[in-house]
């Protein structure tokens, strides 16, 4: 190599510099070095006294990669775009104070920016794809740590509660049977509490099922149990409440939902008109339902409104969490001129709208 090459790098010969980072970018797999491996290249094939790349983070500008020692002065700032769109900046100083960059050299960062525009949108891409993956990998094991808590959950009601209720009525039914020839009367006591205790059986079962997934969704549909609950709970109200009115606006008919959708909406408008009635002392409450490519659900009042300091109860972070483990958003806020009103979107598969109102 020549005392100009040593000195000056390879300025005179931006081919082979292209070329150079280029072979280096195809060497290196691993996404993390990538960044590195184009400053430090820039650097010695210009013998540059410093180079850096700023990544784009949102509206700010991030220092991703660096060789050599940052200059005293600010450094020369080349834009890195890719597409159209800025994501990062190249930042470089020359060896000295004399030593300026020439317009052969400011023509060979040009091209070699847009080699590097790439990389970095590479880079970003990895770095989203590795986010989003464990993202995913979270989720994954939260719906599992669930799952399981939910089995031990049965399990635990299986197993200490239905488990011994049969084991004892077997054994009353085996008393029966050696009773009932020769005592009537304990016969009769006996059948009079193993009536009770299989309608306590039933009735545990019936829980289980409930909290599982509530029936009337399959019965009825997500529309019709909205219907038959607010119906139920509104008239069970009017004992204490007797001006209060709660009605249903929904479409003549929705898409097929996700049964998990389904579970979660109807949790959702069960929570929040349970809300209405027990707090709100509203005269009206209204539940709307409409499918665009979400489940859009909506629950207003005309109450007495919500405390702007108030600390979220329980009720309230369960219907936030079910809309939100969806990919859903839930809101609450002060409806005017009074009263409350919450917003749940859950995302659909089927983006057909619906929107016939009864």
């Amino acid at each position: 190599m020549c005392i100009r090459d040593r000195l000056y790098g390879l300025r005179d010969e931006p081919y082979v510099v292209l070329t150079g980072l280029g072979q280096r970018l195809k060497t290196t797999l691993d996404p993390d070095a990538v960044l590195s491996t184009i400053v430090e290249t820039v650097r010695e094939a210009l013998k540059l006294s410093y180079a850096a790349i700023e990544v784009k983070e949102g509206a700010a500008l991030a220092l991703a990669a660096s060789a050599g020692t940052p200059p005293v002065k600010e450094a020369l700032r080349l834009p890195l775009v890719h597409q159209g769109e800025l994501v990062g900046t190249l930042l470089i100083a020359p060896r000295g104070r004399d030593d300026e960059l020439t317009p052969a050299d400011l023509h060979l960062l040009n091209d070699l920016t847009h080699q590097i525009g790439v990389a970095v949108h590479t880079v970003r891409l990895t770095g989203d794809l590795r986010a989003l993956t464990g993202d995913l990998q979270r989720s994954r094991e939260h719906l599992v740590t669930a799952r399981e808590e939910e089995r031990r959950r049965l399990r635990r009601d299986l197993h200490d509660g239905l488990g011994p209720m049969l084991s004892a009525i077997m054994l009353k039914v085996g008393l029966v049977r050696t009773l009932y020839q020769r005592d009537t009367a304990a016969t009769e006591t006996l059948l009079i509490q193993l009536e009770s205790e299989i309608e306590l059986v039933i009735g545990d079962i019936r829980r289980l099922v409930y909290n599982l997934r509530p029936p009337a969704l399959d019965e009825l549909g997500l529309i019709g149990a909205v219907r038959e609950y607010t119906a139920r709970l509104g008239s069970e109200a009017q004992a204490n409440n007797p001006a209060l009115k709660v009605t249903v606006d929904a479409p003549a008919s929705l898409p097929a939902l996700p049964a998990a959708v389904e579970v979660a909406a109807y949790r959702i408008v069960q929570e929040a008109v349970t809300n209405v009635i027990r707090h709100a002392h509203a005269q009206t409450c209204q539940v709307r339902l409409l499918a665009d490519n979400t489940l859009q659900l909506e629950v207003h009042d005309d109450g007495i409104g919500i405390e702007e300091a108030r600390p979220a109860g329980v009720g309230l972070a369960s219907m936030r969490e079910r809309a939100q483990e969806l990919g859903g958003t839930f809101t609450i806020r002060k409806a005017q001129p009074c009263g409350t009103q919450i917003t749940a979107c859950l995302p659909l598969m089927d983006s057909t709208r619906t929107s016939v109102r009864v």
